[in-house]
């Protein structure tokens, strides 16, 4: 049966009997119909100074044979719940370009997913068309300043912003604006990202409140004069305009799993091209109404995980008391070398092999001073014999490990993955970050290649070399680094699976994000405009007599 067949036979509670389940009294539920909702913040009532601790799912390398990292999520939250504690999920909304190009939805899978599951992957509250809005707003109001005379001398060929949409399109990369004669405005080159990579989406992730949105918004640097200096969009006057499109869309979305525990769902940068977590708002909003939040950065641990605890962490103060790594079998032997086509028949040896790879990432998260625990998604095709590679290692290793079967069993399969994480939030706790802010980007940079993803060292492109050297100059060292990195490999090129070592990173440009406060590293050959695959997932999908979605998953 499919994730949508499953979904559509749930009987969901309303909206209003969650909220009031989570503690959020009427007052502050905005329903959007009868299942979704969004929480103002300032309504709620605070029940004390004692915020709930932070679960922070997280895994290997992904692969293309899937590891079902949100289901866990979702798994473990309704574990968690029926062990006794109160428990809310927080999770990154989902962009339309994955859902309709390879992923084909974002909702976890089987028994364990947030609810209404077509709604959230389609439109859901229009957060994302406020993002892009905000975004599109300022690009507008960017072009018009030059059309009508460039008062601030902004050097067309500097301009670092671009427009986007939430949809994957290659076609919109590289295009060429303003043709057409003098009333069509300043012609000159620019392109399109999508909704996830653009800053607006990282401030409003990492924003704490209306007014530290717009705050953020407006320290935004958009480009550079003739004479080389920042622009924002402060100078601009555009942050008041772009704070009203966002006012209602930065309200947290209250949803619901399929065992009714209630789940924020709001923001969603991806983690290969941005930092890869939802919104700060819903964190702590979550962690002021729960005693546990479990929550999930994007692709692996070197990614989502580490800008989680060196960007997120450090800007919310929601430091992760565990962190889980969801691994699976198949993915294992796929970082061992074994291809997807043949991942159903057992190898023992390929699983070893693979080991590398959760290996790294458990170590990596012991770094920040946070104890790992391995949840392995259970697969019908695993064997004991597998299985046993992964649990006798994390034995041996002082590891908490646990199997888990949440697509089949929703919260009943992950009783003794919650088990371990309730030992795991309550064993002592050293968080701390990666690397101290005062120390120069290029060090900051190492640091990551060398203690993360396990690289010798880091070459710069001449692009990357000059933006350095304008960092220095204007006073950006302090900001924490977002890696844009392919999601495949520790590396930068996709096709190094496992662990690899002595590689050195290409650092193709920087791009200082200085509203959201950091700067962007973007590797190898990644794009902040992904393209669709020769078969997009939306060939699938369509509706059927009654309106309803077909072919999500």
């Amino acid at each position: 049966m499919s994730d949508l067949a499953i979904a559509s036979r749930a009987v969901l509670k309303p909206i209003s009997e969650i909220a009031a389940s989570a503690g959020i009294p009427e007052d502050a539920v905005e329903a959007y119909g009868r299942y979704k909702a969004k929480i103002d913040p300032a309504r709620l009532r605070a029940r004390g100074a004692k915020l709930g601790k932070v679960v922070l799912v997280s895994g290997v390398s992904p692969t293309p044979a899937g590891e079902g990292k949100s289901t866990i999520t979702v798994g473990l939250g309704d574990a968690l719940a029926a062990a006794g504690a109160k428990t809310m999920i927080a999770l990154r909304e989902p962009s339309l370009g994955p859902i309709f190009g390879m992923k084909g939805g974002a909702t976890g899978g089987g028994y364990s997913q947030v609810l209404p599951m077509d709604e959230i992957n389609m439109h859901f509250t229009g957060d994302f068309h406020a993002i892009t809005s905000a975004n599109n707003l300022l690009m507008a109001l960017l072009d018009n300043h030059l059309h009508q005379g460039n008062a601030l001398e902004i050097d067309p060929r500097r301009i670092t912003f671009k427009r986007v949409m939430d949809m994957n399109d290659r076609a919109l990369r590289n295009i060429v604006i303003g043709l057409g004669g003098p009333t069509e405005g300043v012609p000159r080159e620019t392109g399109f990202e999508i909704t996830v990579a653009s800053e607006v989406m990282a401030v409003f992730c990492l924003a704490t409140g209306l007014d530290d949105l717009r705050t953020r918004l407006g320290r935004m640097t958009i480009g550079y004069t003739y004479a080389k200096t920042p622009v924002t969009v402060d100078d601009l006057g555009a942050s008041g305009a772009m704070t009203m499109l966002l006012k209602d869309a930065i309200k947290p979305n209250l949803v619901q799993t399929m065992a009714g525990t209630p789940a924020f769902i709001h923001g969603g940068p991806f983690a290969n091209i941005a930092h890869g977590c939802n919104s700060a708002i819903a964190t702590n909003t979550a962690r002021s109404l729960a005693d546990i939040v479990v929550t999930e950065a994007g692709f692996g641990a070197d990614l989502g995980a580490e800008k989680f605890m060196d960007i997120k962490a450090r800007y919310a103060g929601c430091n992760p008391d565990a962190v889980v790594l969801v691994a699976t079998i198949r993915a294992l032997k796929m970082h061992g070398g074994v291809a997807k086509d043949a991942l159903k028949s057992e190898n023992v040896e390929a699983v070893r092999d693979g080991m590398a790879n959760l290996v790294r990432h458990a170590q990596n998260v012991r770094k920040f001073g946070v104890q790992p625990v391995i949840g392995i998604n259970r697969f019908t095709a695993d064997t004991e014999e597998e299985i046993a590679v992964v649990t006798e290692w994390a034995a041996a290793n002082g590891i908490e490990c646990a199997v888990a079967d949440v697509w089949g069993q929703g919260g009943e399969g992950a009783g003794e993955l919650a088990s371990a994480v309730l030992r795991a939030i309550e064993a002592p706790n050293n968080f701390a970050p990666l690397y101290d802010l005062d120390r120069p980007v290029e060090e900051k940079i190492q640091t990551v290649v060398r203690e993360i993803y396990g690289g010798a060292g880091v070459e710069y492109s001449a692009a990357a070399t000059r933006m350095l050297k304008q960092i220095h100059d204007n006073g950006w060292d302090n900001l924490p680094v977002c890696m844009a990195k392919t999601q495949y490999s520790f590396s930068d090129d996709p096709t190094l699976l496992g662990a690899p070592e002595g590689f050195t990173l290409h650092v193709r440009d920087l791009i200082p994000k200085t509203g959201a406060g950091f700067i962007v590293a973007i590797t190898g050959t990644l794009m902040t405009m992904p393209g669709l695959p020769k078969v997009p997932a939306s060939m699938r999908m369509d509706v059927d007599e009654n309106g309803r979605a077909v072919g999500l998953s």
